[in-house]
Order: C-alpha cells, then sequence, then structure tokens
C-alpha cells in the first residue's frame, strides 16, 4: 500500500531542495556576473522570496552561503529541509504574517498599515501584543506603501551569450498516421538552445508524457552537454517531482513560465512555426505508417535545420554552436547521467514485504517491513529498480505469487516441548 504522506513529504522536501539550488545555482555554475559572490548574495537577498509553499520570507544573505558551502559538500541531500529546532517559538511578525502581508496588498493594493495589522488580529495570525509599527516598518522595508499597477509583465527581447546557458523545450501536436489500420495521434517534443537556436534534441511520439520528455532530455544531454538552465511550461510532462529531481541532480535551474505565457520561451515557439512552414506542410502524411518512419524524416528535417542560416542570428545554428560549444558543462560520465535520471519514489513497505509501483506490486528485502523507502528506477526498466538506504542498493523484482507459494521461508521453527522450560 502506498503512503501518500511520506510521498507528499519527500514531494514537499524535494521542491525546497530545489528552491535552494535555483538561488545559489549562479555561482555553483560560475554564472553570476557580480564582483564577488556575496555581492551577488546581497542582491538576491535585497527583496523577500516567495518559496515554494507561497510564502514571502526575507532571508539573509548569510543563508545562501550557508546552502552553498552545504551544496558542495554532499549535493542535493544536504539542501533537503530540515526540522528547526525553535520550532513552535513565536516571532514578531511569523512567515504566515509577513505571506498574509504580500497577499493584502496585492489583493488591496491602497490598504493601510493599520487596516493590515487589525486583520492580522483578527484572523489570529499574530497576536494583539503585536504593534502596528512592526507592520509598518516592514512595509515601508519592502516598499509596500505606494499602490502600483499589478499584473503588468516587463517583456524584453533577450539572448544568452553562450552556447548551453539555457535550453527552451515544448510539445507540438503533429499531425495523425495510420498505423496497424489504426488513425494514431501523435506528438513533438523538441529542445532548442537559446543562443545558437541549435536544436538540441527532438523526437516524435505517440504519448506526450514525462518519461518521453525524459528521454529527449538525455539523449540531448548525452550529446552536447549539460545546460545551466532549462525553461519549460507548465503541461504535466515538464512539471512533475521527477524533472525537479533530475535537474537538481544535474545542477540544472528548471525555469516554469506563467501559464498561457507562450511569448516567455518564443524561440521554442518560433521553432515550431518554421516546422509548419518547411516540413509539415509538404509531408505527405498518408504515406507513413510506422513511428519510426516518422522520426527518420522528422530528423532529416532538424538536420537541415540546424544546418540552414537562420534570420534571428544571421548564421548557421551549427556554426553559431561550434563557435561557443566549450563553454558548456560535459557529462561527468555516461554511467553517472544513467544515475541523474533514475525516477524515485518513496512507498511504505507492507507487512508481505511489498511495495505498489503503479499498481504492480514487487518484491522487497525482509528487513524494510512496514517501513519507509525511497526507490529509484528506469521507468521503462523495472527490472534495474533498486531501494537507496544508506548509499546501499537493494534489487527489488516483480511479485511472483505463485512462485512464493512454494518458496521456502526462513522461519525458525518453534519447539513447543520446550515452552516448559528445561528438565
Amino acid at each position: 500500500m502506498e503512503d501518500p504522506k511520506s510521498e507528499e513529504a519527500m514531494a514537499k522536501a524535494t521542491r525546497m531542495a530545489y528552491f535552494r539550488f535555483s538561488l545559489i545555482a549562479p555561482v555553483i555554475q560560475g554564472t553570476y556576473t557580480e564582483e564577488s559572490e556575496t555581492k551577488y548574495y546581497k542582491r538576491v537577498t535585497s527583496e523577500p522570496l516567495k518559496f515554494p509553499d507561497g510564502r514571502m520570507v526575507k532571508l539573509s544573505y548569510k543563508t545562501l552561503e550557508r546552502w552553498t558551502c552545504h551544496y558542495r559538500h554532499g549535493g542535493m541531500d544536504e539542501l533537503m529541509p530540515h526540522e528547526r529546532n525553535d520550532k513552535g517559538s513565536t516571532r514578531a511578525l511569523s512567515d504566515e504574517a509577513v505571506s498574509e502581508i504580500f497577499n493584502l496588498k496585492n489583493k488591496y493594493p491602497r490598504i493601510n498599515a493599520t487596516q493590515i495589522h487589525a486583520l492580522l488580529v483578527k484572523n489570529s495570525i499574530i497576536p494583539a501584543t503585536v504593534s502596528v509599527c512592526a507592520v509598518q516598518r516592514f512595509i515601508r522595508k519592502n516598499d509596500l506603501k505606494y499602490a502600483r499597477p499589478l499584473n503588468i509583465r516587463d517583456r524584453k527581447a533577450f539572448e544568452e551569450d553562450s552556447f548551453g546557458r539555457m535550453w527552451q523545450a515544448d510539445t507540438c501536436y503533429f499531425p495523425e498516421i495510420t498505423a496497424d489500420g489504426k488513425k494514431r495521434k501523435t506528438y513533438a517534443i523538441a529542445i532548442i538552445d537559446d543562443h545558437s537556436r541549435l536544436i538540441v534534441g527532438a523526437k516524435i511520439f505517440y504519448n506526450d508524457s514525462a518519461t518521453n520528455f525524459q528521454k529527449v532530455l538525455k539523449d540531448a544531454i548525452s550529446t552536447y552537454g549539460i545546460p545551466d538552465k532549462l525553461m519549460v511550461d507548465n503541461g504535466c510532462s515538464y512539471a512533475n517531482e521527477q524533472l525537479t529531481a533530475i535537474c537538481l541532480s544535474l545542477s540544472v535551474v528548471l525555469i516554469h513560465n506563467k501559464p498561457r505565457d507562450a511569448a516567455a520561451k518564443a524561440k521554442i515557439e518560433r521553432s515550431w512555426r518554421t516546422c509548419r512552414e518547411r516540413f509539415l506542410s509538404t509531408l505527405d502524411v498518408e504515406s507513413i505508417h510506422t513511428l519510426d518512419e516518422f522520426n527518420k524524416l522528422y530528423a532529416e528535417y532538424v538536420r537541415d535545420y540546424n544546418l540552414t542560416e537562420h534570420s534571428g542570428i544571421g548564421c548557421k545554428p551549427m556554426e553559431r554552436y561550434l563557435a561557443s560549444k566549450d563553454d558548456i558543462r560535459p557529462v561527468k560520465s555516461l554511467e553517472w547521467l544513467d544515475e541523474c535520471f533514475l525516477n524515485r519514489v518513496v512507498r511504505k513497505v507492507r507487512k508481505d514485504a511489498t511495495v505498489s509501483i503503479n499498481k504492480i506490486f514487487y518484491d522487497v528485502p525482509q528487513e524494510f517491513i512496514c517501513q519507509s523507502v525511497e526507490i529509484r528506477y528506469v521507468p521503462d526498466d523495472m527490472s534495474t529498480a533498486f531501494i537507496l538506504y544508506e548509499k546501499k542498493r537493494y534489487p527489488i523484482v516483480k511479485t511472483d505469487k505463485v512462485a512464493n507459494c512454494h518458496t521456502r521461508r526462513n522461519n525458525n521453527v518453534i519447539d513447543y516441548s520446550r515452552l516448559g522450560g528445561e528438565r
């Protein structure tokens, strides 16, 4: 039986770890533009930051220094949140109060500190002993005093300065094909480099799924190296805990653009338009009967696209790639890359020493009965699945109830003649 509480706690911890990494990533990757790491930290923490749970929190720059030290020492596991020693203690303005102040100012831009204080006390967010001055100081310090227009996006044309600084990924509906006498929908998943406009990964599938995007991303990274940032939308293929964990393992900053904001990743969107004009408009769909055939034609188009002059940059994408390809981070090894792309789930082991993954049961070692364990696996190859516990691997296998019925147990046999003691 799955343990939703354990899985939810793991997901929450992963989101927080990735949030922390996103703040220190420019220092880890050496991409910050300030004169020193400290100046970068001070700029990032100059205003309150929105946490994954929606809270607005003002951090000290020393907190980011500490997170950087932890990450360099132990990787993503060291960025996982731990229980605070002072949990339960009161402060003048709690994190909840800070978050509520920002919410009220966004909802009612002209509301003043006195009104905010009254609402915080009325809703039991702060005790009445907290003075109005505390709220006034916070509003003044964070420049929330004056009303300002809401929902205005600061849109400017941008371009990264070299290959691998940022990749943009997206899915596009492709024409249906007739395979084995049936009409099948097809989806193309592609990744484009922001600087060079080089399509680094592209493939057609019958499903738009998280697993299929991970395949395209893994192939792109194994071929071209590891990007600093990855920009995606909020579809199920891109907004999931597995991709977050993968990017954290790779030290890649994952950026989700806002819903219904296609202009934020304009380069990949523009590439789809080019694809429709140059490829799909002249395609004889009726002659395609397998996904392999479709992918071969699509791969030829991608090669042609990468070797054709791009009007936006005045040269061929491949030429721009070759001019700055040395700036991208290389993959440590293929084995290391395989490790990074392992999916992870938390499950509570049943009393019969089994766990359920996607409604399929697997046998696990007896010592984990009634414990919550982290299982890592390749989505298309569950034969490689294992439990990771204290940096050791414990394989799991698909449950065969018939075979288990004939398996001899290592249980101790009770000698009932000795229950009354020795004679």
